[in-house]
C-alpha cells in the first residue's frame, strides 16, 4: 500500500496546559499523509481556543465538539469519522517522537494486523523506557498471548496509545470502546481486536511519551466494588481469547491470575535525565505540496 492515510484520534477534556505540545508532535510527523481528528469532550478551559487556532493552520486537523460524555464516546466518534487505512490513538497529555507514524507504518507488513511498541513513561522531569517483550520480532497471536499471560494487567498490553491498528479490522468487526466501563475500556478494545488478528509485530523502539498526570483516572483510587465489577467483565473477554486459541484449559490458573493483577508497567531501561523540550508550538505549520 503506497502512501496510506493514517488517522490519529485525540480525545480532549480540559487539557489547555498540554494540548499544544501534543498537537505539535503530531503535526510535525515526518510522515505527512495524516488525518488528525481531535474530539473536544465539552472542555470548559481554553482547549477550544487552541484547537481553533491549529485547525486554521493545518488542513489535516479536523475538530469535533460535543457535550461531555466521556473518553469512550470521544474515541468512538473519532472512529466513526475516520477515513484512514490505519489508526493511532494519542491522549492530549502526551506526545509522539517525530518519526512515530513512519516507524509504525514500516512495521505494519501486509500479513501484520497489530503493531505494539515500548514507550516512554514521564513523571515530572524524569523518563523511563517501559515495555514487556524483550526483543523486536514478528510473532503469531498465540506467541503474543503467551507473553500477555505473564503480566495481563501490564499497561503495555492494556493501553491503546502504544499500538497501531488496521482500520478494516475495526470497521468490519464493529469494534468500539465500551460505555459500561469507567476504566480499562482500552484493554477490552484490545482483547476484542486480538480475536481478529493472526500476526503481531513487536517493536522495542519507543515512540510515545506517556505522561503520568496527577489526578487522572489511572492515578486515582478506584472503588473496590467497581474494580471487582470491571475485572469480572474484562475476564470474560480475556478468557474468550484464550479459548479461541485453545490455550485456556492448559493455562487456566495463570489466566485466572488476572483477577489478582494490578495495573503496572515494567522498567526496561535506566532513568533518562529529563523531558526533551519541544520547540514553540507556533513554529510548526504543515505546507501542502
Amino acid at each position: 500500500m503506497n502512501n496510506p492515510l493514517v488517522s490519529i484520534i485525540i480525545p480532549i477534556y480540559n487539557r489547555e496546559q498540554t494540548l499544544e505540545r501534543c498537537l505539535c508532535s503530531i503535526i510535525r510527523q515526518t510522515y505527512p499523509n495524516l488525518e488528525i481528528i481531535a474530539v473536544d469532550d465539552g472542555s470548559t478551559d481554553h482547549s477550544r481556543v487552541i484547537l481553533e487556532r491549529y485547525e486554521k493552520k493545518d488542513p489535516r486537523l479536523h475538530v469535533i465538539y460535543k457535550k461531555n460524555s466521556g473518553v469512550s464516546e470521544s474515541r468512538n466518534l473519532g472512529l466513526q469519522m475516520a477515513k484512514g487505512d490505519f489508526v493511532q490513538f494519542v491522549d492530549a497529555d502526551d506526545w509522539l517522537t517525530r518519526d512515530a507514524t513512519s516507524l509504525l507504518l514500516q512495521a505494519m507488513e501486509p500479513d501484520t494486523q497489530l503493531v505494539i511498541s515500548d514507550y516512554y513513561r514521564v513523571i515530572g522531569r524524569r523518563i523511563w523506557i517501559k515495555g514487556h517483550i524483550p526483543t523486536s520480532s514478528s510473532m503469531s497471536r498465540a506467541e503474543f498471548a503467551k507473553y500477555m499471560m505473564k503480566s495481563p494487567a501490564n499497561f503495555y498490553y492494556g493501553v491503546i496509545w502504544n499500538k497501531f491498528y488496521r482500520m478494516d479490522i475495526i470497521k468490519e468487526n464493529q469494534l468500539y470502546f465500551s460505555h459500561d466501563l469507567d476504566w480499562c475500556e482500552d484493554f477490552k478494545f484490545n482483547l476484542e481486536y486480538l480475536k481478529y488478528t493472526s500476526n503481531v509485530q513487536v517493536l522495542t523502539t519507543p515512540f510515545y511519551y506517556y505522561v503520568k498526570t496527577k489526578g487522572s483516572l489511572v492515578d486515582s483510587k478506584i472503588d473496590l466494588k467497581e474494580t471487582i465489577r470491571t475485572k469480572k467483565i474484562l475476564f470474560g473477554y480475556y478468557k474468550e481469547l484464550y479459548q479461541i486459541l485453545d490455550m485456556y484449559e492448559e493455562n487456566k490458573l495463570k489466566i485466572q491470575s488476572f483477577y489478582l493483577e494490578f495495573a503496572r508497567d515494567k522498567v526496561k531501561a535506566p532513568v533518562l535525565p529529563e523531558v526533551p523540550v519541544l520547540p514553540r508550538a507556533g513554529k510548526y505549520r504543515h505546507k501542502e505540496k
